[in-house]
């Protein structure tokens, strides 16, 4: 994709799939890779960000053997979540009805 995404929108991405389903990074990261092109090494630190935040929790779950973090999303993060995605539908309307549309509103 030629659009850049922005931290803001990486966040909304990360913990609309967290909201989802309690789930660990490399899950998470393919989920985005299904819209983005991500590496592990950029989404670390966008979960360790949110983590800080308090938007999103950590536990450790045994998986074959070893433990696996996994994430969860707060109170606080569900709330964060519901603004981006109040912002995101009013930003892609605005985009719609230029790039669908060809209509600029000039007032």
């Amino acid at each position: 994709m030629s659009f850049s995404i922005s931290s803001k929108l990486l966040d909304a991405m990360v913990l609309s799939i967290v909201q989802r389903e309690e789930t660990y990074g490399y899950k998470i990261t393919q989920d985005i890779r299904d819209a983005i092109d991500i590496s592990e090494s950029t989404l670390y630190p966008v979960l360790r960000r949110l983590q800080k935040d308090e938007c999103l929790e950590t536990y450790d779950k045994e998986y074959m053997g070893r433990n696996r973090r996994y994430y969860r999303v707060t109170s606080k993060g569900n709330e964060l979540l519901e603004n981006y995605r109040r912002d995101w539908f009013e930003y892609k309307r605005k985009i719609e009805k230029i790039l669908i549309n060809g209509v600029v509103n000039n007032g």
